[in-house]
């Protein structure tokens, strides 16, 4: 997907924070592989209305334009696209009674540079989300390309069994009244992980 975020200049040096605790997961975790890894890869690979959407793992390499940060024990290969918007970023590791996992604390707030894209995100929060608000659903725009837009369908949407239904004849209609041009509105959501699944992990 095409990256369409705004973008400001940053530093290698103050880009973003690896804390005490994460690095040492983030090691044992290398150590634990049987293949030779280069380091921890971070990119921006959508968003929503109010947050980054990230992906983060282990890479056996850098990819070209990687900016990389050395962490003593291993390095941390920065996508040079997402790297504005990284800009001092926490990456921290936490661990509770309800949940434990990597957490990523970005002081950069998500703004659409394509004006279609913003567009598109205030018919977003102006018609849809307030009509799927009423099921408890949430709907977030991820990213816009020339003639496809990516969204995930969050709440109550979330392995609802019409949430084909509203995706076909709600949401994509909507979008599609307003701006025509868009010929496929792409739902990215793990439904099966929702509470009711629209997608069961047992069929076919």
């Amino acid at each position: 997907m095409k990256n369409i975020f705004k973008k400001n200049a940053s530093s290698e040096s103050s880009l973003l924070v690896v804390t005490e605790t994460a690095q040492e997961k983030i090691q044992n975790v290398i150590e634990a592989e049987d293949v030779e890894v280069e380091g921890l890869r971070i990119s921006i690979e959508g968003r929503s209305a109010s947050a980054f959407q990230y992906s983060l793992g282990l890479a056996t390499e850098a990819e070209e334009g990687d900016i990389v940060l050395d962490m003593g024990t291993f390095k941390v290969l920065v996508d040079s696209n997402s790297a504005d918007d990284l800009k001092g970023a926490v990456i921290d590791y936490v661990e509770d009674l309800n949940s434990s996992g990597f957490k990523i604390d970005n002081p950069n707030t998500p703004t659409w540079d394509n004006p279609k894209a913003q567009k598109i995100q205030e018919l977003i929060d102006e018609r849809i989300n307030p009509a799927v608000a009423a099921h408890g659903g949430q709907i977030d725009l991820l990213n816009v390309e020339d003639d496809a837009i990516y969204i995930h369908m969050g709440g109550g949407c979330q392995g609802c069994g019409m949430a084909n239904a509203t995706l076909k004849h709600g949401i994509e209609a909507m979008i599609q009244e307003v701006f025509p041009e868009i010929k496929q509105v792409i739902d990215t959501t793990d439904h099966a992980s929702g509470t009711n699944p629209y997608y069961s992990s047992g069929k076919g």
